[in-house]
Order: C-alpha cells, then structure tokens, then sequence
C-alpha cells in the first residue's frame, strides 16, 4: 500500500473543526449545540442582492478571468473608495475566498525555508497555509491583559532574522477582535520599509469596528511596494459560501506572480462573483444594521462573561471574536467534554481551543475563542451553558460556587 504524503500527515489541524465530530454525536444523542466555535453567521445574506442575484439571466456559467470579472473588481474600486482607499481594477486580484488570497500571497512572495512574522494568538489557518507552503512561522506573543496591543517595535526587530520575508496582521483581529491603531500601523510599517519587508494585512472584518474608525495599510505613505491586503466577502454580507475573496497590492511583481497561480487554477467562482457585484451595489443600509447586530451580540458576550467567576476577558473593538481567559488548566479537554459529558436544559455550547490559535508550544491552554455569530436570545442561551459548565467541570481551577459567595466592594 503506498504512503501518502508526509505534507498532510502534518498538517495542522483546524481548531474550528477538529471538534465537529463530537458535536455530530452529541446531535444525534439528541443534544442542542450552540455553535460558538466558527465564523459562520446567522445573519440572512443580503436579502435585495439575492432576490436580484435570482433574476439574472444565463445560459452557460463559464470561466470567469483569473483575476476576476472586470465589472466586479470595477465595483471593487467604488467600494474601497469609501475608505479612503484609491486602487485600480488592475491591482485587485479576485480569489477563491480569502483563504486562497493568503495561499497565493505566501506562494509568491515567499520561497521554502523564509519566515512570516504574525502576532499571536492568529487566525489558525495561517499555520496551515504555511505548512502546505513550507514557511515558518515566527510568533511574536501579544497579551490579553493589554487587550492584545501589538508589542514594541524593538520586539519585532528582535525576530527579523535574514531569512525574514513579511510580518502578517489581522485586523479588526481573528481570534481576538483586537483593532490595531494607527500608531501601531505606522510602527510596522516604518519596521518594513526599514527592513524592505512585505507588509500583509487580513481586513476582512474592515466593517465591523465598533469604538473607533480603523485604517487600511493601503492608506499608509511609502508601502506602495510593500503592502498586501487580504479582503473576503463571506463575513461583511454573511455570504461565506460564495467563497469570493481578493487579493489587492499596488506591486506589479506580486501581481504577476499572484496571477501566475490564479492561472493555473483557472478562475475564481463565477456565480459567487455576481452575487458579490450585486451586493455592492446597495450595502449601505444592510451593512448598518449588520455592524449594530454585531455591537449588541459583543455586549452580551463581554456582559456575561465578566460575570463568570473565574474568567478574564477583555472588550474587543471589532470583527465578532472574543478571546477569553477560563479556570481550567486545558481548554481541549474542557471543549471536548462540553460536547461529549455536559449538557444544560438539553443543550451544550462549542467553542474553540486556545493553543490551535498559537505557534508557540504550550500557549492558549486556559484560554478560549467565542465567536458571536448567533443572535442574543441564542447567545445568552449559551452563556447559561458555558457559566454553569465551568461551575461543574470537573477540571475546573476555581470553585465558581465559592467564588460567587465572596462579597466585593
């Protein structure tokens, strides 16, 4: 029998994922899960794109451009226009979802053996593509105790070796919802130009800022030749199947490598590509009431988790993650026997494990993401779930019962 390869025997696994399983069961057994542990909303997909995306006549769905329809990423420009953002068609590159703007960005811009400096906790997936691209990973550890700001700059300096190609942000943040400032923003920029560094940005929760506007790398002076943004439609219109994302970089040698593999691949999804013209077209009103959806859910959730003995947690500024602190000394068996033991009024809550969001060995086994894609009635539903099982889990580091009797000033 032939081996596979040892590339997927070791690939990491997605801490969103790796639990489904168990969840299945636990449905089977007749268990209510409350989803916390991915991304994906309950927010209807833009109701007035749809029914117009329905009406649209075609005869043949054929390949679209490699680097997208024209009309689309036409549309584009208009849309990153309203955030100060000037961009030709041309330096936007539509992918297949962001996921493959992040595989591309690492195949053109990094060779085998170079490294990627990202922030950490970081959206998990990156360890992922860095893996299938044979990148390394340098982690630079950021704090729940600040709200996850991003370290000094002499901090970073300290990571750049000669083997260094790109330091990687999200923002607002995966898993944390932190939002970087403008300040932080300019540190690193000024750390790339320094160190003729590329400069990679995930904005794909650009909407959803909740205590403050937020800049876009693309508006930063002097990363003409540096700055790559990663955008995706799936969170802003709740649309996570359309599996539309681009790439957009001023480089013109990023491009061409970047269309290189887009080629290869043929061309990015073409209904889901119409669908998403169509959603630019008339977002304003939908995107309002989306971003006011999301303000309250994160209230709720920051609300409810403060009053959890126990548990350190912080507000987060954007996207719908909050990263959270817990009394348990190991966030993958707690998250397993939430699925596998416990059950509350006929129901459980999933989230994801800590450590699959970081590089660094042995960091995020107390911690948690939440992500806050369900509506309120559904969302405090949940935290009765998570509050009463770190009441009675049996690996628990404090005695929730004990802690609520404590009187406090």
């Amino acid at each position: 029998m032939p081996n596979v390869s040892h590339r997927s025997t070791t690939v990491p696994l997605s801490p969103f994922r790796k639990l489904i399983p168990l969840a299945d069961r636990a449905k089977a057994s007749g268990k209510h899960v409350y989803h916390l542990n991915i991304g994906q909303p309950d927010i209807e997909t833009h109701p007035q794109a749809v029914a117009k995306f329905r009406k649209l006549p075609w005869q043949i769905l054929d390949y679209s451009p490699s680097n997208g329809i024209d009309t689309y990423r036409e549309a584009l420009c208009g849309y990153y226009r309203r955030f100060g953002v000037e961009v030709t068609a041309d330096e936007i590159m539509v992918t297949t979802g962001g996921s493959e703007a992040i595989l591309f960005f690492m195949l053109a811009c990094l060779d085998p053996g170079d490294e990627i400096i990202i922030p950490e906790p970081f959206y998990a997936n990156y360890n992922g593509y860095a893996h299938i691209a044979d990148v390394r990973v340098v982690p630079i550890t950021c704090s729940i105790e600040d709200g996850f700001c991003i370290p000094s700059a002499e901090a970073f300096a300290s990571k750049i070796t000669s083997r260094t190609k790109a330091i990687v942000i999200t923002t607002p943040n995966n898993p944390t919802g932190a939002c970087y400032s403008q300040e932080e923003l300019e540190r690193l920029s000024a750390i790339v130009r320094e160190h003729d560094l590329f400069f990679c940005a995930d904005e794909v929760y650009r909407e959803f800022s909740y205590d403050s506007p937020l800049q876009s790398i693309l508006q930063l002076p002097g990363l003409e030749e540096h700055a790559i943004v990663i955008d995706s439609v799936s969170k802003r219109y709740s649309a996570t199947g359309a599996r539309v994302g681009s790439l957009v970089c001023r480089n013109l040698q990023v491009r061409e490598s970047v269309d290189r593999f887009a080629k290869l691949r043929l061309s990015p999804p073409g209904l889901g590509q119409r669908l998403s013209e169509i959603m630019l077209e008339d977002d304003g009103a939908y995107l309002q009431g989306v971003k006011e959806d999301y303000h309250q859910r994160r209230d709720t959730v920051y609300r409810r988790l403060c009053a959890m003995p126990g548990v350190y947690t912080y507000k987060p500024g954007g996207a719908f993650y909050c990263f959270a602190r817990f009394p348990i000394e190991d966030s993958e068996d707690f998250c397993r026997w939430l699925l596998e033991e416990f059950e509350h009024e006929g129901a459980t809550v999933m989230l994801s494990p800590g450590p699959g969001f970081y590089a660094t060995p042995g960091l995020g086994n107390d911690e948690c993401r939440i992500a806050y894609v369900l509506n309120s009635d559904d969302l405090e539903k949940a935290m009765d779930c998570l509050e009463e099982a770190l009441r009675v889990y049996p690996g628990a580091t404090v005695d929730a019962d004990a802690a609520r009797r404590v009187p406090t000033n």
